[in-house]
């Protein structure tokens, strides 16, 4: 198994090729070539060696009239000796042993013939087109040798017949086999599963929305056997590991559940390179139903074409076919209006952030106890900013569903604050009011019946969802909607109770989305079988009280070339430092000898200029910054980005460059 990071279908690194302490061993081609001279040497000397010997044994040691015994036993004799001393001589000088380490042992062997497998259903090169079943391989090769069981007889016709026209991509293949592996154990379904074969072959167990691939070219490859997707190039440079030096670099599920920071200014390929690629990613293992994907970001925002979803989000926008639930779907409405509350308030009333969730608790819960539902942003207006009517109405509702007992306590108390100076929904009202605007008309109250809203709830289904925030005409809503959207998959992902699937969260721009319930929520990802993608401009965008706890909150941590000096000197924090061998070189003039050497030195400095001194090398192991705030901010060069790793398995990766453009 490849190492975390490392694209197994890609170029892999030669570990090898390095020693203990990371310094560059002999090339492989070079290394081959001496190799095979001195084989040649060693069988030129075995074949013309033997000759040479046996004459000097003749004179010299042997009988003058030996018997035919003795002369093949000499004969014999003299070609073992031969044969070893070639070996050992032009082995050693060859470096045989270490070309079989690095080339013939067992276990390389073997990771070679593993990547057939792979390679029979994912293509290699990088033209990003449907990957298809190459039939060279089919002849040594049974893609479906999994499904050949009796409960499957005659089933797999059709399916057979794809494959031998190159019909079957990557997608069919992951998604076919995992289907059959959670339905083997149970024989009802066993036989509806072959009944899907049987009708459909490559298509059967399709994506509710028919899609057996994403609607455009690929922009990057992808191993979906193992939920790999490439992002790069890991340079082959002294501050990256031996283990990853030459590699290509690679992200899966393992790595995304611990969630991953990246940082940078805008145009340095945040989107494009990360984003981007990310949400194909979980796209497509969504198509396999492995995965369900939910992409936030700006509606101009290049996060692949509203085809490639299933549920596209986008307020202010008439022909968004979805709209979003405020309250996520959720059966507590203490939990729903709590998060509601957290989103609306702006960073700097944080710490008004508790009295708000009280007042919109006694709003909400009475609310959906009288009517059933949960209100929406107008209702929430009314209700919050004093509306005699509103409270009438919902006094009457409770008493007719005789629930006035249970939520007169809350009444009285929040009309009893209402018009007050600290009263805290008098805030709501007015943050509510940026959500209550005609553009968003029927977008969260899912009035509009060709409009559903979506619920966050729906995660535990392999959808793919897409959030197009108006940051441009409504960028204050932009932000309230940000942070609800990431606080509901935060608390959805956690309180799923089936967990098969992954769930992955892509935010383009996350400064407006992250608080500190959102740090605590990421810090719960792991557990639950999901994972989140932040993109930030710069950690100035967030709370100073924030920035720590975020970056202790990920496991996956990228720098982007540009940013500032004090967003490295996190960086550089949190990656720590590392034992380095410092060499000193000492100068100082030569007093040593007699008259002679002493006047051979003064003849030198008239007539050379230059003083005769001595070197005193001084070698130590020191500790240095495996990347520095200056280096980060300065010396990365274009295309190019430093991320360190963590999987969920609590393996880590030191720092590495990687060419995000290769």
């Amino acid at each position: 198994m490849a190492a975390p990071g490392v694209y197994r279908l890609g170029p892999q690194p030669d570990t090898t090729a390095y020693t203990e302490s990371g310094e560059p061993q002999t090339a492989a081609w070079p290394l081959l070539v001496r190799a095979v001279l001195n084989l040649i040497a060693a069988l030129l000397v075995y074949r013309y060696g033997n000759t040479p010997v046996l004459y000097l044994l003749k004179y010299t040691v042997w009988p003058s009239n030996p018997t035919e015994a003795q002369v093949a036993f000499g004969e014999y004799g003299v070609r073992i000796v031969v044969a070893v001393f070639a070996v050992v001589v032009f082995g050693r000088m060859g470096r045989w042993r270490e070309v079989y380490r690095r080339f013939l042992t067992p276990t390389e062997l073997r990771r070679r013939a593993e990547l057939v497998r792979s390679r029979a259903v994912t293509r290699e090169d990088g033209a990003p087109q449907p990957e298809k079943v190459e039939s060279v391989l089919e002849a040594t090769m049974d893609p479906w040798a999994a499904l050949r069981t009796p409960a499957l007889a005659g089933s797999l016709a059709l399916l057979d017949a794809d494959t031998q026209a190159n019909r079957v991509s990557d997608v069919d293949y992951v998604r076919i086999h995992r289907v059959h592996q959670e339905v083997a154990a149970e024989a009802a379904l066993l036989a509806r599963f072959a009944e899907q074969v049987a009708a459909r072959g490559a298509g059967a167990c399709v994506h509710p929305s028919e899609q057996r691939d994403v609607p455009q070219p690929r922009v990057v490859e992808h191993d979906l056997l193992v939920g790999q997707v490439r992002l790069g190039l890991a340079q082959d440079v002294v501050k990256n590991p031996a283990a990853h030096r030459g590699a290509a670099f690679a992200l899966d599920r393992e790595l995304l559940a611990t969630s991953l920071l990246a940082v940078g200014p805008a145009g340095t390929g945040k989107t494009a390179r990360l984003a981007r690629p990310v949400a194909e990613a979980l796209c497509l293992q969504a198509l396999t139903r492995s995965a369900c994907a939910v992409v936030v970001g700006a509606a101009e925002a290049d996060l692949g074409p509203d085809s490639g979803y299933d549920v596209v989000i986008a307020p202010g926008d008439p022909s968004s076919p979805y709209g979003l639930d405020l309250y996520g779907g959720a059966n507590d409405p203490d939990g729903a209006a709590a998060r509601l509350a957290d989103a609306l308030l702006p960073d700097e009333l944080s710490a008004r952030t508790e009295s708000a969730r009280i007042a919109l608790q006694q709003v909400v819960g009475p609310f959906q106890a009288g009517y059933g539902r949960y209100p929406g942003p107008r209702e929430l207006r009314a209700l919050l900013g004093g509306e005699e009517a509103a409270w009438a109405e919902l006094e009457e509702r409770l008493r007719a569903a005789d629930r006035w007992t249970a939520h007169e306590s809350d009444v009285q108390h929040r009309r009893g604050r209402l018009g007050r100076l600290d009263d805290p929904g008098s805030l709501l009202a007015d943050r509510l009011a940026l959500l209550d605007r005609p553009a968003f008309a029927g977008c969260f109250d899912g009035s509009a019946a060709d409009r559903p809203a979506f619920a966050m709830r729906a995660l535990e289904h392999p959808l793919r969802v897409r959030v197009k925030l108006p940051e441009r005409s409504h960028p204050e809503a932009a932000r309230i909607l940000s942070r609800l959207v990431v606080g509901q998959f935060l608390q959805a992902a956690a309180a799923r109770s089936d967990r098969s699937l992954f769930a992955g969260l892509v935010v383009d721009d996350a400064a407006a989305a992250l608080d500190n319930a959102a740090v605590q929520g990421l810090r719960r990802l792991p557990g639950a079988n999901a994972g989140a993608v932040l993109l930030l401009r710069s950690l100035v965008d967030l709370p100073e009280a924030l920035r720590v706890p975020l970056f202790g909150a990920v496991g996956c941590r990228m720098a982007f070339p540009g940013i500032a000096p004090w967003d490295g000197k996190l960086f550089s924090e949190a990656w720590g430092t590392v034992l380095v061998r410092e060499r000193a070189v000492t100068l100082a003039p030569d007093t040593s000898g007699g008259m002679l050497r002493k006047t051979g030195r003064l003849l030198r400095k008239v007539l050379a200029g230059t003083t005769a001194q001595t070197e005193s090398v001084t070698t130590r192991e020191v500790e240095r910054q495996r990347w520095s705030p200056s280096d980060l901010a300065h010396a990365l060069p274009t295309g190019h980005a430093v991320v360190s790793l963590t999987a969920v398995t609590g393996e880590q990766v030191p720092p590495l460059l990687v060419d995000l453009r290769n």
